[in-house]
């Protein structure tokens, strides 16, 4: 396996703006046929990550948490600003009202061991490749280690 991230990120992932309507990302992923874009700032800077997934809201909707009432008072079983933030994925029209924020990043020289382990503990399937002051310089997905792992075998 290549020992760095920068040996195998894909270099100028494609980026929206969190000003970008839903549609335009939605056309972006099934044109591109890619699973998620990265979310910058008018500066190049991360800001977030939309995917398949968070899309998924605007068609499935969300149920609304589950409480009880005891003795006049409302006692939510689930969390109830997990509904409001699935509410608000579900109703977004722009990147920003949907993306997940805070995404995890890494940057180019970390290993690559240490980065797939990272994206298989947080079941991810891209990480953000940022530099020391975070402005995206690329992308590293789950297809770029299993083709750099190919590449490896086939070298041997």
């Amino acid at each position: 396996m290549p020992k760095t991230v920068a040996e195998v990120m894909s270099r100028d992932p494609i980026a929206v703006s969190p000003q970008t309507p839903i549609k335009e990302a939605m056309k972006i992923l099934a044109e591109r046929r890619i699973s998620g874009l990265l979310v910058v700032n008018d500066a190049g800077k991360l800001v977030g990550i939309i995917s398949e997934t968070d899309l998924l809201w605007q068609q499935t909707g969300v149920e609304p948490p589950v409480y009880i009432v005891f003795l006049d008072s409302v006692i939510y079983l689930e969390n109830p600003a997990r509904y409001e933030e699935e509410l608000h994925k579900a109703l977004g029209q722009t990147v920003g009202e949907v993306m997940t924020q805070n995404p995890v990043v890494v940057k180019p020289d970390q290993p690559l061991r240490k980065a797939a382990k990272l994206m298989q503990d947080k079941s991810l399937r891209r990480l953000a490749v940022t530099d020391n002051q975070g402005k995206v310089i690329g992308v590293l997905t789950a297809g770029d280690i299993v083709r750099a792992m190919i590449a490896e075998l086939e070298e041997s």
